[in-house]
């Protein structure tokens, strides 16, 4: 693993295929959309929460996570860590970044919350829809663009709403 970690950075890649097109991380979008929906349903057991405090706690959740993610790839690849580079480092947190990116819809949700005249009940219900609907898009889109069959892109759809629809009834249980 060490090895390919090497070449990708030495190929500087990772983020591309090999015919130079631009590949995502439909992965980790899904489950940086999990863990900001969870960040937000998360919220309520405490009240009310600010809005500022919300888009800060989600975007440094998935910073933090990011960056574990990051570190955690990095550990579990290398045996030793003489093979790290600083191309390997860029590789990989460039892979991990989708988790990170996956809190900013929900944070700008909140963010332009006060617009839509939502009060913070609304407001968190809102940025759950948000990060609910960008988990299902995310899962759909990697299914179509790995040519799966409308049935299979049909499934994931319903298999991302199964998930996200859990984490709205825990907020619902919650508050």
């Amino acid at each position: 693993m060490a090895d390919r970690l090497r070449a990708d950075a030495r190929a500087g890649g990772g983020g591309r295929k090999r015919d130079g097109a631009a590949r995502a991380d439909y992965g980790g979008a899904v489950y940086g959309s999990l863990q900001a929906a969870a960040v937000v349903a998360g919220t309520a057991t405490f009240g009310p929460f600010p809005r500022l405090g919300l888009i800060v706690l989600l975007l440094v959740t998935g910073l933090v996570l990011w960056a574990g993610h990051v570190y955690a790839h990095l550990v579990g690849a290398l045996a030793s860590y003489r093979d790290l580079t600083w191309g390997a480092v860029r590789r990989v947190a460039g892979h991990e970044w989708p988790i990170a990116q996956a809190a900013v819809a929900p944070a700008a949700a909140v963010a332009v919350s006060p617009l839509l005249r939502l009060d913070l009940a609304g407001t968190a219900w809102f940025a759950l829809s948000v990060a609910v609907a960008q988990q299902i898009g995310w899962g759909t889109t990697a299914a179509v663009r790995a040519g799966a069959s409308r049935r299979l892109v049909v499934v994931s759809a319903v298999v991302n709403l199964v998930l996200g629809l859990a984490i709205v009834v825990v907020k619902a249980e919650l508050h």
